[in-house]
């Protein structure tokens, strides 16, 4: 993650694909839930209508989003 700490609430953008998920690098989402005492938090990503079409783990040391 950037150098800044993820807070419940941010609006993150993917630095990295994520297949898996059909995720691709830009999209972005809101931190719902921090895990493990901030060492992971969890990203929702909704469409246009609000409708929740993703929900995913992600740890802060892999680098995965940048706080917009």
């Amino acid at each position: 993650m950037a150098k800044n700490t993820i807070k419940l609430l941010d609006v993150i953008a993917l630095t990295v694909d994520l297949p898996e998920y059909n995720l691709w690098r830009g999209q972005v989402g809101t931190v719902v839930e921090l895990l493990a005492d901030g060492a992971g938090f969890e990203v929702e990503f909704s469409d246009r209508n609000g409708r929740t079409y993703e929900s995913v783990g992600l740890q802060n040391r892999a680098n995965h989003g940048v706080i917009l």
